[in-house]
């Protein structure tokens, strides 16, 4: 059953400072910006939520900056800004990779970095970025800030340690090293859920993860570590095969994803 508009409130603070009092006094209500999910839901009536708070207005978390040697990218840096920025291009071109692969043009226009991480849906294609880019996520409430490793922020499956008092005001990535890589493998070449996505960067130490496999995106630290202490290829794929545990959806089957995600690891070790 759709939701009738009229059941719905909007609320439309002028500044961050604002939203946080809204939040913590007016409360609750669940931040939408891009609405790409948040549409979806509406329309199909499985939205739990009445009660809005609409940040799109708010420049003040918009741009991407580079700050004491870490790239900061605003809540509302839509995937296009990514792809465009010159910034995200040199500094983590995976992640503008990822941009790329997220829905259609008009999707990329309105989605948001950070409402794909709020969404917290384990095939988000920019979250195994994140998770081998070992990004940060900062979090704002009235009362303060705070600063939760990307790698901790997610406790279960769309549940993170955010607190319903608390936005996402920025993403910061600190330098990364090494050759970075990225792939989503979908049911099509665009517009597609992916059925597996992977983000790696190879040196000075091998940091992989992957999505749509478990609950959550997912790092491999055994799977790094054969690779690391120069195990074979074949090795890593073992110790791949024990790490993930996926789950038979409409999507894919588990023993699917599990043979992509191997294939998709030997791919990579093995670029020259």
């Amino acid at each position: 059953m759709r939701t009738g508009l009229s059941s719905l409130e909007l609320r439309e603070p002028r500044s961050l400072d604002e939203a946080l009092r809204m939040l913590r006094d007016e409360g609750p209500l669940t931040p939408l910006a891009g609405c790409t999910d948040v549409y979806v839901t509406l329309q199909f009536g499985t939205q739990p939520a009445r009660r809005f708070l609409d940040l799109w207005g708010l420049d003040e978390l918009r741009g991407i900056e580079a700050r004491d040697g870490a790239l900061r990218i605003g809540a509302l840096a839509t995937h296009t800004d990514l792809v465009r920025s010159p910034l995200v291009r040199e500094r983590v071109p995976m992640l503008a990779a990822a941009a790329r692969e997220v829905g259609g043009v008009q999707i990329q226009n309105r989605g948001t970095l950070a409402g794909n991480v709020a969404n917290g849906s384990p095939a988000g294609d920019t979250l195994p970025v994140l998770a081998v880019a070992e990004a940060v996520v900062v979090l704002r409430s009235a009362e303060g800030e705070r600063r939760v490793p990307f790698n901790g922020f997610y406790t279960g499956y769309r549940r993170t340690v955010m607190r319903p008092d608390e936005l996402i005001v920025s993403i910061e990535i600190p330098e990364v090293q090494g050759e970075q890589w990225f792939r989503k493998v979908g049911t099509r070449a665009a517009q597609a859920i992916s059925k597996v996505v992977m983000a790696a960067v190879r040196a000075p130490r091998p940091r992989i993860a992957l999505g749509s496999v478990a609950a959550t995106v997912v790092r491999l630290p055994r799977t790094e570590e054969v690779l690391a202490a120069g195990g074979s290829p074949e090795e890593a794929r073992r110790a791949l095969l024990e790490e993930v545990h996926p789950i038979d959806d409409v999507r894919s089957t588990a023993e699917y994803r599990r043979r992509v995600a191997a294939n998709l690891l030997t791919a990579w070790w093995e670029r020259k």
